[in-house]
């Protein structure tokens, strides 16, 4: 087999990986250690003063962690009793004996470091008695929600109006709302608050009135193969959505889900969500079923409708939602079918995978130093449970599947040259159903 490229990696100065565990991911914990600080009052209201001191004890533990991050101490296993702390562990050996010497912040790769932080920010909160189910990230995400009250109305009046007679679409109407839905989805991937370093970052125009102006960006466009596949004759269709943000990402996730039922393209749709807190504003079943309480609270009809049609479908069963110790493991999904047979085996069902976002892309290509010209199918060294595809903007040093030249060219074209491929701005849709 040929030798696979280097893991990007904070050892490489200047890139965005050592951007990355250099300010934004120690800005991130500051800013989880502030949520802690100044919800003392709250804690001690709900708790009394034994809560605000496991508060503190939270604090103590994170600020240490901040520290080994920034002096590049060596990566330390893990010590509290969730399920997945052996799987980690035994990650940390197999790096150490690859590398051979001690992983540490700035030497290992980037993609397990940025997991470990979000794991190591979970321990802390096992640590403790009160606070272990506390998400210090959820009042950024119910932000992110309420925030995009506007282009949320937008959208559900849209496919409410477009969707009010199915029977009554052709398939040229039905292709051509998938299409646009699918560039909704894929833009709604830019509200992401982990790049942005748990700064604010919402949706605030009409969606889909943005379209034109944006497609130039979609650097690769597969979406007429994942209409080829959706639209095959088929008893029983299953499309698996793997999630990646909270806010209005997680609601135009819902929109497009809701159109592939409505138009018969699937019947029924299996979400995967996280277990825990992870990168900022990836959605937990909590923020998924607190986005539809609020949607059917809405005075606005179109979307207090949506809200208690996908409530309905949760409790009926056409909307199954997931959760596995595998989506917050530092694996690449090369691992899966050995590390997690069990959800191999269960997406193996599936008609079709939609990967999201930048994480899961950058799991899906093993987060390595590619050629950008590499094809898709060749990075996803041999993940491929059924037919998948990836939705999701560039927030990353990493893009696979271009044509000779391309990149070059949007490099001298683009007005942030040097940050192209990190900058949110520029998008792909890619698709793979043979190795």
């Amino acid at each position: 087999m040929a030798t696979l490229p280097d893991s990007l990696s904070a050892k490489f100065k200047g890139s965005f990986a050592y951007k990355t565990v250099k300010d934004r991911i120690p800005s991130i914990l500051v800013k989880v250690i502030d949520v802690l600080a100044r919800s003392y009052g709250k804690f001690k209201e709900d708790y009394g003063k034994e809560g605000v001191e496991e508060a503190k004890g939270v604090v103590g533990l994170l600020s240490g962690l901040r520290n080994e991050m920034q002096t590049d101490k060596p990566v330390l296993p893990l010590t509290d009793s969730r399920a997945d702390v052996n799987l980690w562990n035994r990650y940390l050996e197999e790096v150490r004996a690859v590398q051979g010497s001690q992983p540490s912040w700035f030497t290992s790769a980037w993609l397990y470091v940025e997991c470990y932080m979000y794991r190591r920010i979970q321990q802390a909160f096992e640590a403790s008695t009160m606070l272990r189910t506390f998400d210090p990230f959820r009042a950024q995400k119910e932000a992110g929600l309420l925030n995009s009250e506007s282009p949320i109305q937008s959208l559900a009046s849209y496919v409410q109006q477009a969707t009010q007679d199915p029977a009554s679409l052709s398939q040229q109407d039905i292709h051509k709302l998938l299409n646009q839905l699918i560039q909704v989805n894929l833009w709604g991937n830019k509200c992401d608050l982990s790049i942005s370093g748990g700064s604010e970052n919402y949706q605030k125009h009409d969606p889909i009135q943005q379209l034109a102006s944006l497609k130039s960006f979609i650097i690769v466009d597969q979406t007429d193969q994942i209409w080829n596949r959706i639209n095959q004759p088929k008893t029983s269709k299953r499309v698996d959505l793997v999630v990646d943000n909270a806010g209005f990402e997680l609601f135009s996730d819902l929109v497009l889900a809701e159109l592939l039922l409505t138009t018969k393209l699937a019947d029924v749709i299996h979400f995967h969500l996280k277990v825990m807190p992870w990168f900022v504003s990836d959605a937990l079943r909590g923020d998924f079923m607190w986005t539809l309480d609020i949607l059917r609270a809405s005075s606005h009809a179109a979307v207090s409708r949506y809200g208690n049609l996908w409530h309905g479908r949760v409790k009926d069963g056409t909307w199954v939602l997931h959760e596995h110790d595998f989506w917050t493991c530092p694996h690449d999904y090369s691992k899966m079918e050995a590390v997690a047979p069990d959800l191999y085996a269960d997406l193996a069902k599936s008609h079709l995978i939609v990967f999201k976002g930048d994480l899961n892309y950058r799991k899906i290509t093993g987060d390595l130093k590619w050629p950008h010209t590499v094809p898709f199918s060749q990075a996803l060294r041999g993940f491929l449970p059924t037919a998948l595809c990836t939705l999701r903007t560039l927030k990353a040093d990493l893009i696979v599947g271009l044509e000779e030249g391309q990149a070059e060219r949007i490099e001298s074209e683009a007005e942030e040259a040097a940050d192209w491929m990190v900058s949110g701005n520029w998008a792909v849709v890619q698709y793979c159903d043979q190795l």
